[in-house]
Parts: structure tokens; sequence; C-alpha cells
């Protein structure tokens, strides 16, 4: 196989992982309020950030992964819905959320949630994000951890390399012209106010991507009790989870002899990162596992500072 060949071949793997996900209910039109009308703005570090609340009771900001939209989160959110209030986000770029002039970058998109958090009059709240969504979560909690009870991250490498090599490879080989006519296209041009900016949001999304980082010191220091959450075939590799939790104290000793720590890793048997591979099982698809394992850790009491 030659090399423009390979690299054709991952970016339609890229494409093809994402067209499992985004369907024809991504398909509002601009500034269109989600069907119970709670579809609202707030005015962010200069962005016009879309979101919308489902649900009552303790806050729960939800953040969704690369290309995706609110409504690509699936089933989770109406679930999560039933006994918190889901604060669903559109991130810069994103769905009804318009890119803006500026980088688009982990840092910059946490400080993002952390205004958004206080634009609503909340002292703190959890955070659960997806793949991308987690990269900014988990930089939330880094860089304003006053505001992060707890956190929730799904298929979320705390460095790069945390990807397979394949994976990175695929994030290199993405462009506008390789996701021309699919779902995610279609859904970007009927739901942003600036459709027109599709070229540049790629490219900025690209760039993010193929950019090196490794959080292990901010993560090492957080104080914040996090969820883990990876596939077993997930696009992260599952050892590098393993080293996630490690970092956080877990996997060090007998917790029935030490005592259970703050972190808490799971596994999903059967379960890719987007589910394009049959049983096409992804991770946001597996609301039967997902929901008694956050619940049950966002429920749990805080632990006892040290």
């Amino acid at each position: 196989m030659t090399q423009s060949q390979s690299s054709y071949s991952k970016t339609q793997v890229y494409k093809e992982e994402r067209e499992i996900i985004m369907t024809e209910s991504t398909t509002h039109h601009p500034h269109e309020m989600n069907k119970d009308d709670k579809g609202s703005y707030a005015s962010v570090n200069g962005l016009n950030m879309y979101y919308e609340i489902h649900g009552s009771g303790k806050p729960l900001v939800l953040l969704h992964g690369g290309f995706w939209t609110i409504e690509a989160m699936g089933e989770i959110v109406p679930q999560l819905a039933l006994s918190r209030r889901v604060i669903a986000v559109e991130l810069q770029g994103h769905g009804h959320t318009a890119d803006i002039e500026r980088p688009l970058r982990y840092e910059l998109m946490a400080d993002d949630i952390a205004a958004l958090i206080r634009h609503l009059g909340l002292e703190e709240a959890d955070v659960f994000g997806f793949s991308l969504g987690g990269g900014v979560a988990l930089q939330t909690a880094i860089r304003h951890p006053e505001v992060v009870r707890k956190l929730v991250l799904a298929s979320t490498p705390f460095k790069r390399d945390g990807w397979y090599p394949e994976v990175l490879a695929a994030m290199g080989a993405i462009s506008a012209e390789a996701f021309a006519g699919t779902p995610i296209h279609e859904g970007y041009l009927k739901t942003s106010p600036r459709p027109e900016a599709w070229p540049i949001v790629v490219a900025k999304v690209r760039q993010l991507l193929t950019s090196d980082y490794d959080w292990a010191e901010g993560v090492a220091a957080l104080k914040t009790p996090i969820l883990i959450l990876v596939g077993d075939a997930d696009s992260m590799r599952l050892a590098h989870a393993v080293e996630f939790f490690g970092l956080l104290g877990g996997g060090r000793a007998d917790g029935d002899m030490s005592g259970l720590p703050p972190a808490q890793l799971a596994v999903l048997p059967a379960t890719t990162h987007a589910g394009w591979a049959p049983p096409h099982h992804g991770m946001m698809t597996r609301t039967q596992l997902l929901l008694p394992i956050i619940t049950e850790f966002l429920d749990a009491p805080m632990p006892k500072a040290e």
C-alpha cells in the first residue's frame, strides 16, 4: 500500500466512525431551540455558546466528542436527566456554537466551561466529557478545580500518545474534503450559525488533534474524584487508561486492606470508541452499562479531605 493509499484508508475509517454516530436527528436549523425549548446561548469569553438544560437536580455539565453535537451523544442525555440537571454544551465551532477568531485549544474551551458554570450562577458542577469533550473536561478540572465537584472521563487520554498509532494517523488525515457529503458535514451546515466556516473548523480540529500534549503533572495534582471510562476495544490504549488510574492513586494496593482510591476505573466489554465495527457498540451507545456506573459514582458521598 502506498503512503497516499494509506492516508486515504485512514481518512475513510475516521469518516465511518463518525458517520455511525451522526444521524438524521442532527438536523436543527441555526438558533433553533431543542424540542423541549431548553436551548439557550451564553456569552463567555467572546463566544456565543449554545447549551441545553435537561432535567433537574444536581448539575452535570456534558461535553460531546469532536465534530459531534448534543444530540449525537444519544440516549445517555435524557437518561441522566431523570435524576439530575444535565447542562449539555456545544463547544466552539460545533453544532449551534459558531467558531470565533481564536485557536481551538483544550485550555481555552476549558475556560469557556468554567465561565459557563459561573454564568449559570453555580458554585460547582459535575462534568462528564467524551473523547475531545473529555479533554476539555479534564483541562477544566486542572485549570479551574474550584468549579468541578466530580469528573467523568470517557475515552479520554491525558497525553496524546494514549491513542493507538493508527488513530493518531487518522487524526492527521482528516480534511474538509474527506468529510464532504457525510452526515457530519450535513449536520454542521444545518446547525451552525456560520456554515461557511466549515473548512476553517475542520482545519482547527485537525490542528488540535495533531498537537502534542502531556498533562501528567496536572493530573497527578488533582484532588477531584474522577471516574475513568474506557472500552476494551477503544481508540484509547487500555494500558494508558491503567496508567491514568495509577496517576490518580489507583492500582497500587489491595483495596480491602488499604481502602479505595478516590479515582475509579471502568472497562466496558465489547466496546469501541465510535461503534463503526460490528456489533456497533461505541462508547456512547452503551447507555445500559454507563448509566448505573456513572450514577453510582456521582451519587456517592464526596471523599473526606486528607
